[in-house]
C-alpha cells in the first residue's frame, strides 16, 4: 500500500462527501492530528484502519488501495511529495514547498521537471564508483523490505548441515572440510593463490584453492564463502547489481552456515526472556568475528525477535563502510540517496567509540536523533586498511531487551543539520579561516578503475595459469577448457 496516494484518495472522498476531519476521525475513532498524518501519507495503514475508512466512506477496499492517482491534481502532489522526501530534494538544503490550492498545476509540472532533470544530471554524470553506490543502495532497499532475512538460503544453510550429521552449535573448521568434502571438493592450500583472488574452485578437478596465510580473518570464512559460491551456482555477473547481489548472497550462506539459525534462535530468545541480548555473547557462542555476529543478529532480529534495528560499519575517519536499516535511522546520503562513503555524525556512537580507551569491552549509548531516540552497541575492529567501529541500534523502546541498556551515556545529534558537528567554532573559524593550508591525503580508490577483461576485477590470465600449474597432470586427468563461469572468489 503506497501511503501518499491511499492519503490523496481518503482526502478526496472525504471532501466529495462533505466530511471534516473531525468527523471522519471520530467514525474510524482516531485523533484528527492521526488522520491528518495518514491523509498526507506519512503513515502506513493497518488493515483494521482501511476496512473502516472504507466503511466510513462508503467505498469498496479494492477502491481504496486502487494504485492509481484519485485525480490528476493528486497525482502531481504525490509526485512532489515524493521527490521533496528523495535524497536529491534533501541534499539542495531547501524549505519543503507547502502544496496549497494556490499552487498551480503548471507550477507543479514545471518543478517537478526541474527535478527530474537534476537527478538525470546526477546519474549521467556518474563514474563507475558512482554506479556501485547506486547499485548498493538498490540493494539495501531490498534488504529492508524483507528485514535482511533470506528464507531460502536459511533452508539451504540447514540442508547442508543436515547433510553433514551438524547437531546444531557452532560449525567447526573439522565440520566445515566435511562440508567441503560432501560437496565433492579437496582442499590446498598454496602461497601463490592469484592477488585478485580470496579463493579459486577448479570443478573439473573437485579441488577448492585457498591462500595458506589468513591473517586476521576466520579460516572457515573464505572456505565458506567458496562453498556458498558453488552451491548458489550463480552465473558470472554482468553489472554491478548482480555482483553486490551474490556478493550478498554468498556471505548470507556462509554466515547461516556458521550461525546456524536452529541455534542461534535457540540462544536469542533465551537472551531476550532475560533482558541480556548481546552481540558480543552471539560471537562468543559461535567462534565467529564480532562483525559476522551482528550481521547475523540483523537477519534474525526483526524476523524471529520483533526487533527493528540497523547497523553500521564505519571507517575511523568517520565514512560508511556498510550499512542496514529497517528501524528508520536516517543515515547521512548523497543526492542519489547512496550511504557508502557519507560522514557519520561525530556524536553517534560509531564514531565516538573511536575516543574510548578500552577497546576490549563494548560501547553503549543513547543517542537522541531528529528522528527519535536511539540505543547502540559499538566494538572496534582492526583490518589491513585501518580500524573500522561495528554498531548494532535499535529505537528507544526496543533497548530494554539488551545488555547495556542501562548505560549512563547519552548524546544528542541534529545531522544534517550542518550546526551539529560539520561548521567549525565561529571563533576558531575566525582565527585558522586565513592561516590553515591542510594537505588533503588523496584516496586512491577515488581514480581507480576495474582491471580491464573481466566485471568482476578478477585477473583471468592469472586465475587460468594458476589453474593450470596446480592441476593434478596424469594420463586420467581431462584438459577440456574450463568455463569461464566456475570461478569463484
Amino acid at each position: 500500500m503506497d501511503p501518499l496516494t491511499i492519503g490523496r484518495r481518503i482526502r478526496q472522498l472525504r471532501g466529495e462527501r462533505g466530511l471534516t476531519l473531525e468527523s471522519l476521525a471520530a467514525a474510524i475513532d482516531r485523533a484528527p492530528s492521526q488522520l491528518s498524518v495518514i491523509e498526507n501519507g506519512k503513515r502506513e495503514l493497518k488493515l483494521s484502519e482501511v476496512n473502516r475508512l472504507a466503511e466510513a466512506l462508503g467505498v469498496e477496499v479494492d477502491a481504496l488501495l486502487s494504485s492509481e492517482p484519485p485525480s490528476k491534481r493528486a497525482g502531481l502532489e504525490i509526485a512532489l511529495e515524493r521527490a521533496q522526501r528523495g535524497p536529491l530534494f534533501g541534499s539542495l538544503g531547501l524549505p519543503p514547498l507547502p502544496l496549497r490550492k494556490s499552487l498551480s498545476d503548471e507550477a507543479i509540472e514545471t518543478i517537478l521537471a526541474l527535478h527530474n532533470e537534476l537527478e538525470r544530471l546526477h546519474t549521467e554524470r556518474a563514474a563507475t564508483p558512482e554506479e556501485a553506490r547506486r547499485a548498493n543502495t538498490e540493494l539495501r532497499y531490498e534488504q529492508r523490505a524483507r528485514n535482511n532475512y533470506y528464507a531460502d538460503l536459511e533452508k539451504a544453510a540447514r540442508e547442508l548441515l543436515t547433510a553433514i550429521g551438524h547437531r546444531g552449535g557452532p560449525l567447526s573448521q573439522r565440520a566445515t572440510g566435511e562440508l567441503a568434502a560432501h560437496l565433492g571438493f579437496s582442499l590446498h592450500y598454496v602461497h601463490d593463490l592469484p592477488a585478485s583472488t580470496r579463493s579459486v574452485t577448479d570443478r573439473e578437478n573437485g579441488r577448492i584453492y585457498l591462500p595458506i596465510k589468513q591473517s586476521g580473518t576466520d579460516p572457515r570464512t573464505a572456505l565458506l564463502q567458496a562453498l556458498a559460491a558453488h552451491v548458489l551456482g550463480r552465473p558470472e555477473p554482468q553489472d554491478y547489481g548482480e555482483l553486490l547481489r551474490q556478493r550478498v548472497e554468498t556471505n548470507y550462506l556462509a554466515g547461516a552456515l556458521m550461525v546456524p539459525e536452529t541455534s542461534a534462535l535457540e540462544f536469542l530468545e533465551s537472551a531476550k526472556k532475560a533482558r541480556e541480548l548481546s552481540v558480543e555473547d552471539l560471537r562468543d557462542a559461535f567462534a565467529v568475528s564480532y562483525e559476522t555476529a551482528a550481521h547475523r543478529f540483523t537477519n534474525l532480529a526483526t524476523e524471529h525477535l520483533g526487533i527493528p534495528v540497523h547497523f553500521l560499519k564505519v571507517h575511523s575517519s568517520g565514512a560508511i563502510s556498510k550499512a542496514y536499516e529497517n528501524d528508520d535511522v536516517l543515515f547521512p546520503t548523497d543526492a542519489l540517496g547512496s550511504v557508502e562513503g557519507q560522514q557519520v555524525c561525530r556524536y553517534w556512537s560509531a564514531r565516538q567509540v573511536f575516543d574510548r580507551d578500552d577497546r576490549l569491552s563494548p560501547y553503549h549509548q543513547y543517542t537522541d536523533k531528529p528522528v527519535g531516540s536511539y540505543w547502540c552497541t559499538s566494538k572496534i575492529e582492526s583490518a589491513a586498511n585501518g580500524d573500522f567501529s561495528v554498531s548494532v541500534g535499535t529505537k528507544f523502546a526496543y533497548s530494554k531487551w539488551f545488555r547495556g541498556r542501562d548505560t549512563p551515556v547519552r548524546l544528542a545529534s541534529t545531522c544534517p543539520d550542518p550546526a551539529c558537528c560539520r561548521t567549525p567554532d565561529a571563533e576558531l573559524a575566525t582565527r585558522w579561516k586565513d592561516n590553515a593550508w591542510p594537505s588533503a591525503r588523496l584516496n586512491s580508490s577515488l581514480l581507480a578503475a576495474m582491471p580491464t577483461g573481466t566485471f568482476t576485477g578478477v585477473d583471468r590470465v592469472a586465475v587460468y595459469e594458476f589453474l593450470e600449474a596446480h592441476a593434478p597432470h596424469d594420463e586420467q586427468s581431462a584438459h577440456a577448457p574450463q568455463d569461464e563461469q566456475e570461478l569463484a572468489g
